[in-house]
């Protein structure tokens, strides 16, 4: 029995790869503005904490 076309898995491969690139950059993104606004409100916390007069 002859057997169909050879399947195009060289390109589907590239795809994988690309879109796995794709999608570990944006996870990185997000990990980062994550952490930026977790510093931030930290931050913001202190300055908030240490503006309030301290009662005996």
């Amino acid at each position: 029995m002859p057997k169909g076309p050879e399947k195009n898995t060289k390109n589907k491969a590239l795809h994988t790869k690309l879109l796995n690139r794709k999608n570990s950059k944006l996870q990185e993104e997000k990990k980062e503005k994550a952490a930026r606004l977790k510093a931030l409100v930290t931050k913001m916390n202190q300055l908030k904490n240490n503006d309030q007069p301290i009662e005996p």
